[in-house]
This record gives structure tokens, C-alpha cells and sequence, in this order.
């Protein structure tokens, strides 16, 4: 077995010291079928491992800790393009980086979010317990900061409670939102991953979402107006 260990393939214990995770949790992805490759059994209990194992375990651990994955599903991923979820993963790690440190220095506490916009405590309250908001002990960050700032608006312009617009309306546009951001989500990481470095596509996303949000609302308002000439053409 001396070849073998020569030839770089490692022991159990090694494994588990150079991915760090444990050598039980090992032994659990090995019974799962998520650790398959050239494993040399010189006895019923000795085994010695490909080098490449490691980082197919950090990724295993990654994607069941980070991305909170079944084991079953991470089984499907690796058996169709291990590498590809490996860039997957590294590209979305720098685009959530990107985007943590881009927002470090704008957070706005939460007495100058009450100072700033005309917008009651309770109605703040009851966005946060709707998840519409996401404050912390730091206040708003930068889109929270951009949505209060749009309520704000809409009830200076005459969206009241009265005629019936609640903080429940905010709801429609998150449930019509959500599978267009998954898609759109699932189409950038589909075609930059693994064609660009993972620095450039995450300045390629940045640079994009200004004007996405021109984009989608331009074409909010001209289909709202088109629906307004449906809805008159119907009551003709």
C-alpha cells in the first residue's frame, strides 16, 4: 500500500484533516453515494482516498451548511457537473460579498429612517413582521431605506389606509416577484458561471441592477396603462 499512499491518495484521517470535516461525516457522504472515484480497500477496514476528495467534501459540507441542500439533492448536483457547482458556489460567494460590502457604510438608523420619511412606527412595525423589511440592530440597510422611502411617497400622494391601501399591498409585489428573481437568478448564474472570472461577473450583476430596475419600471408603467385601456375598452 506503500505505492498507493506514494501515488498522493490519502487515509480517512487525512481526509478529514485537510477538508475539516470530520471523518464520521465522511463516512456518512460515503454511504450516500456523494464520494464516488478511484478508492483503493486494501482491507475491510482501510481505505485510501483520491487527493480530489478534499475539495469534494468542502463543497458537500458548503452546500449542506450554507445552502441548507439535502443530501439527496447535492448527490443530484455532483453526479451532473461537480465542477460547474463548484464555480456555482464560488461565484455566488463573491456576488453576496460584493454586494455585503457595497452596502456596509449605507445602513440608516432606525431614529433617522423616523426623522427622514412621514411614515408611522406601526406601519414600520408591521412591514418588519411581514419581512417587507429586514431591520437590525444597525437600522435599515439601503433597500429598506429605498422601500420606506417609496411608502413614504405613496401615502403623500394619497395611498392611505382610508381608501384601503395597507402595508399588506407590498405583498402582492413580493409573491409576483419572488419567481421572477429566482429565474433571473438561476439565468445569470447559468451563464456566467465558469465563462468569466468570478470578480468579473460579479461587476458584470452589479453594474446591471440600476438599470434592471429602470427596466422593469418602465415596463410596469406601460403595461399598467395598457391594462387601463383594456379595462376601458371592457366597460365600452
Amino acid at each position: 500500500m506503500a505505492a498507493s499512499s506514494r501515488n498522493g491518495r490519502l487515509k480517512i484521517s487525512q481526509l478529514a484533516d485537510r477538508s475539516g470535516v470530520s471523518a464520521g461525516t465522511i463516512k456518512h457522504y460515503l454511504r450516500e453515494g456523494l464520494l464516488e472515484g478511484d478508492v483503493v480497500k486494501t482491507s475491510p477496514n482501510m481505505s485510501w482516498y483520491p487527493p480530489d476528495f478534499v475539495e469534494r467534501v468542502k463543497l458537500i459540507k458548503r452546500l449542506q451548511e450554507e445552502r441548507f441542500m439535502p443530501l439527496r439533492a447535492i448527490r443530484d448536483v455532483l453526479e451532473d457537473d461537480p465542477e460547474r457547482a463548484a464555480r456555482l458556489v464560488e461565484l455566488e460567494d463573491r456576488i453576496l460579498e460584493r454586494a455585503l460590502n457595497a452596502r456596509e457604510d449605507r445602513w440608516v438608523s432606525s431614529a433617522e429612517v423616523r426623522r427622514r420619511y412621514e411614515v408611522p412606527q406601526n406601519v414600520l412595525d408591521r412591514l418588519a413582521e411581514l419581512e417587507v423589511l429586514t431591520p437590525s440592530t444597525r437600522g435599515y440597510d439601503p433597500d429598506d431605506v429605498a422601500i420606506i422611502a417609496a411608502i413614504s411617497r405613496f401615502r403623500a400622494g394619497g395611498y392611505d389606509e382610508q381608501l384601503g391601501f395597507t402595508v399588506f399591498d407590498t405583498l402582492r409585489y413580493r409573491k409576483a416577484l419572488e419567481p421572477l428573481v429566482a429565474e433571473e437568478i438561476r439565468t445569470l448564474l447559468d451563464r456566467l458561471a465558469g465563462e468569466v472570472e468570478p470578480d468579473r461577473a460579479a461587476e458584470i450583476i452589479a453594474s446591471g441592477a440600476e438599470p434592471l430596475r429602470e427596466l422593469i419600471g418602465a415596463m410596469h408603467s406601460k403595461m399598467l396603462l395598457a391594462e387601463l385601456k383594456r379595462e376601458r375598452g371592457r366597460r365600452m
